[in-house]
């Protein structure tokens, strides 16, 4: 099998480069590779790359990911987000690939307090969900063999995440204030990978599986207690750290006025995919916390 990979730079990609080498083939690319076209502004750049590689699996890690900056550049946005995820989806069924593609929380508005299913009526706040929501359904109706991601928080221990920030702030001020009015699941780069890599072989022998799914880890939190758990995780792996945030001040959302609105509800039900694939999503803590070890 070989696998066609974009976005390989990004934290779920430099996942994806671990967890899909076994699988057969990778050929990794990011925007500014030299052999191949990764450039998701270059459309006809990106379809070249699919004639010439022609993968048996397509995956797409690559996207616009700066919530707030797409606000002010909606066209480029919608180029990288869902014209070039459209692109790939059109190649993968000339060729008769499969194309995996990760979505967001962000295509719903956010609204409630019951966890999201695949099923419910998208309403994106912001440029970012709108280009999203967008790539969705390019894929949908161009390739039948797709399968299609939606997930939440993600971070992972390369590079920057929430947790890191906290802590970098935790020692440098004795009062933090964090959002308490947004719910949802922090999910690790890592797992997103193992389970992509674990459905791309079961979709293989049951192709019928194909279709949209969402994937988180288990359990739900806010950003504020997200915040608490790191600290609380930190002082037990690093008893040394000088930690000399003494309050975690929970505050709503206005409080940190911001150009992308952001949904209140981020939970996603998870059960679709969890009966298709034979597979339980860890709670976020395990997650989290493991990142926190090697992280410190």
């Amino acid at each position: 099998m070989k696998i066609l990979m974009f976005g390989k730079g990004g934290q779920v990609g430099w996942e994806l480069q671990r967890s899909l080498a076994p699988l057969g083939e990778l050929v990794a690319l990011d925007y500014d590779s030299s052999k191949h076209c990764g450039d998701f502004s270059n459309l006809p750049g990106l379809a070249d790359t699919v004639r010439d590689v022609q993968p048996d699996v397509i995956v797409n890690a690559g996207a616009h990911t700066a919530v707030d900056k797409a606000e002010s550049e909606p066209e480029l946005v919608r180029i990288l987000n869902a014209l070039a995820p459209g692109v790939l989806a059109q190649e993968a069924a000339r060729a008769g690939a499969w194309l995996v593609h990760y979505s967001t929380d962000y295509v719903f508005d956010g609204s409630g307090t019951r966890p999201w299913t695949e099923t419910d009526t998208p309403a994106p706040l912001n440029v970012y969900g709108q280009s999203k929501l967008e790539a969705e359904q390019l894929i949908q109706a161009t390739c039948s063999q797709h399968l299609i991601l939606r997930t939440s928080w993600v971070y992972a221990a390369r590079g920057g995440n929430f947790a890191k920030t906290i802590l970098r702030l935790a020692q440098e001020r004795e009062r933090l204030t964090v959002i308490d009015d947004q719910f949802g699941a922090p999910t690790g780069a890592e797992l997103l990978a193992d389970v992509t890599a674990h459905a791309i072989r079961h979709l293989r022998q049951r192709p019928d599986d194909a279709g949209l799914y969402h994937l988180v880890a288990g359990g739900e939190t806010s950003w504020h207690g997200y915040a608490n758990y790191v600290l609380a995780q930190a002082r037990l792996l690093q008893p040394a750290l000088q930690i000399k945030a003494t309050e975690v001040l929970p505050v709503p959302s206005n409080a940190f006025p911001t150009p992308a609105r952001r949904p209140h509800n981020s939970r996603l039900d998870t059960r679709k995919l969890q009966a298709a694939f034979s597979v339980i999503l860890p709670d976020w803590k395990q997650g989290v916390a493991r990142m926190l070890a090697e992280a410190l």
